[in-house]
């Protein structure tokens, strides 16, 4: 058996057994991986284990690979930092239960990408600090992270321009028949792709704007990810914002 340490953020879990969990983490070291943990919500676990795999929470762990297993073994698990917000703020929480989902159902790759755990890493503890602008925070997480899938706008915005979805380009003119962003959300796209979180609350959006916006930012997504579809927390989140 060969033994490593890592990062992971948690992005699902499954319980297994009376006392087990099967732990979906993005790593920094080997991509998406499964983990079985063991002993975790039994009476004896020491501290309540279980509380560190809570949705988006960032770990840092020992992970032990066995060439015969499906899974992973995790062992001398902790908290990478305390990510207190996200475990009491409903808003906050909600928002990091579905960029979990998301990043479940899209990120697939077992082999490490530096640069999207980073992305992801760093959101988390913005999502953590943030204390204006909580509201949008999932709208500009979804733009930034079209980046690292590969199908961020291809182009700026310009007033009076229309985002052609099949495209993936802000156009001033386009096919009758492709799906398009309306002027507003076309709008709102562009000041996303260059607003920091640290900026999301100069973005004034009314409850309305914020859930149209976002079904425009699905339809795109699942323009290029069929997996994108049937995202549960999605109504949560409507609910909340």
């Amino acid at each position: 058996m060969k033994s490593y340490k890592a990062r992971g953020i948690v992005l699902h879990t499954v319980r297994y057994g009376d006392s087990s969990l099967i732990v979906y983490l993005l790593t920094d070291l080997l991509g998406r991986q499964t983990y079985l943990v063991q002993g975790v919500r039994s009476a004896r676990s020491k501290g309540n284990k279980a509380a560190l795999f809570q949705p988006m929470f960032v770990v840092e762990f020992e992970g032990v690979e066995s060439p015969h297993a499906q899974m992973h073994r995790m062992r001398e698990v902790r908290n990478a930092f305390p990510l207190a917000a996200l475990a009491f703020d409903v808003r906050k929480s909600t928002i990091s239960l579905f960029m979990a989902e998301v990043l479940y159902k899209l990120v697939r790759e077992v082999e490490p990408n530096s640069p999207l755990f980073d992305f992801v890493c760093r959101s988390v503890v913005a999502l953590n600090q943030t204390e204006r602008g909580t509201a949008n925070f999932h709208l500009w997480f979804l733009v930034q992270l079209s980046f690292h899938l590969g199908f961020f706008p291809g182009n700026e915005y310009r007033e009076g321009s229309f985002f052609d979805i099949r495209e993936g380009l802000f156009l001033t003119h386009t096919n009758s028949d492709s799906p398009i962003f309306s002027a507003a959300n076309s709008r709102l796209l562009g000041q996303f792709m260059h607003t920091e979180a640290q900026e999301i609350d100069s973005i004034a959006l009314s409850r309305r704007d914020r859930s149209d916006f976002l079904n425009s930012l699905l339809s795109y997504f699942s323009y290029h990810l069929d997996s994108m579809h049937g995202i549960r927390s999605i109504d949560i989140l409507k609910e909340v914002f």
